[in-house]
């Protein structure tokens, strides 16, 4: 074999390793991967197939946190355009209550109601989440300028927590 045909080999079965390795890398995060769904897409039918996990994103609907026995919580979630009944077994962040944006992962069951395994809540009063924030917004329900739970359309604030157009003296 020639020196040149060597290194052809060489860059071959490098070629051949890091396409094995990837292909592994990608088969094995294949299950970690969850898309985010607002309650306007799964109402009209974009949502996965029943089963498949993604993350339900929204505010709580005033009114629908109903407590049961063994921790079961059943709430709804809403993006002002539908909403999606969400069942929950376990506790919930301190910080959910209903009017506050939310985000559940799950799975959608047959019925249509949504049971989530894991509930995160807002951590202050200046979060949503931002893919919650995008979907307000693809509907025409977002006003930019507003003051939102998002702190988006806020005006922007720099270290000393003031206004950056305002001259400090």
């Amino acid at each position: 074999m020639t020196r040149k045909q060597r290194r052809l080999v060489l860059i071959g079965v490098c070629g051949a390793v890091l396409a094995v390795a990837l292909g592994l890398v990608l088969w094995a995060m294949r299950g970690t991967i969850v898309f985010f769904r607002s309650p306007s897409e799964i109402a009209r039918g974009e949502a996965v197939a029943p089963g498949v996990r993604f993350r339900l994103g929204g505010l709580v609907l005033d009114g629908s946190v109903k407590r049961g026995p063994d921790g079961l919580v059943t709430f709804t979630v809403t993006d002002t355009g539908a909403t999606v009944p969400v069942r929950y077994q376990g506790l919930l962040p301190d910080l959910f209550r209903e009017g506050q944006g939310v985000v559940a992962e799950g799975a959608l069951e047959p019925g249509g109601v949504f049971r989530a395994d894991t509930v995160l809540a807002k951590h202050d009063e200046t979060y949503m989440p931002r893919e919650v924030a995008d979907a307000l917004k693809k509907q025409g329900r977002w006003q930019e300028g507003a003051r939102h739970p998002g702190g988006q359309g806020a005006a922007p604030q720099t270290a000393s927590g003031g206004n950056p157009t305002t001259r400090q003296q």
